[in-house]
């Protein structure tokens, strides 16, 4: 296996079909993309998973793999969602990743801080645990208020969205070991190329790449430029 890659929020592993997958120019790579649990064909985890779970469900396919045909540890491609569990594994487990390729992958706070909730949301939050606001109002409220991914996502997968985007990742960034290639849409919104200067700074084998126009779904915007960090980083790796 020479790749790994881990797709986004909503997404599923046909993102990468035309950077590593048949529908490559260069010809496919010997790549394992799978639906990440809750996405594509995968079932939702029965609980609400945060990085560090989906971390560990990657980490038992990599060991599965590396007993079945030893060799040297694959690159692991993270875009978005799939760069907050890649940086998990490789902090945790970092005789399993070779190199980290990390794209559109919200792993630092925003310039400014977070976005806050807007007033009216607030006030319904505190009514709701004051029990002055029912279930039926809330669920209204968080329909009118919440992002587009939390309208989206149902049953335990809002609460991993939950999860997921209140969690904080300095620890497993400076922990970090392999090279990093960052390859970032110029013009991302979700995950802006500040956060991703930040990522330089912050991981002491990184590289950063910017792609022009290329948005947060680079896989899909920038297939070739994706490819071509994916081989620098695996020819990086030691």
């Amino acid at each position: 296996m020479t790749a790994v890659a881990l797709h986004g929020w909503r997404r599923t592993h046909a993102d990468f079909g035309a950077s590593l997958g048949p529908a490559a120019h260069d010809g496919p790579l010997a790549c394992v993309a799978p639906d990440l649990p809750g996405f594509g064909a995968t079932p939702a985890p029965a609980e609400p998973w945060g990085s560090v779970e989906y971390a560990v469900a990657v980490a038992s396919l990599l060991e599965h793999d590396r007993d079945r045909s030893p060799g040297q540890p694959p690159v692991v491609v993270g875009h978005s969602l799939g760069g907050r569990i890649a940086v998990r594994l490789a902090a945790a487990r970092p005789e399993l990743v070779g190199a980290l390729v990390l794209t559109g992958a919200p792993l630092v706070s925003r310039p400014g801080g977070s976005r806050r909730p807007p007033l009216a949301f607030s006030v319904a939050r505190a009514l709701h645990r004051a029990g002055v606001v029912n279930d039926r109002q809330m669920e209204r409220a968080r329909h009118r208020y919440g992002s587009a991914d939390y309208r989206a996502a149902q049953g335990v997968m809002r609460q991993v969205l939950v999860r997921l985007v209140n969690e904080s990742y300095e620890d497993s960034l400076a922990a970090l070991r392999c090279p990093v290639e960052l390859v970032w849409g110029d013009d991302d919104t979700e995950a802006t190329v500040e956060t991703a200067r930040a990522l330089e700074r912050a991981i002491p084998q990184a590289r950063l790449t910017l792609c022009p126009n290329a948005g947060h779904l680079l896989p899909l915007t920038a297939p070739a430029e994706l490819r071509a960090a994916v081989e620098r980083a695996s020819a990086r790796r030691s």
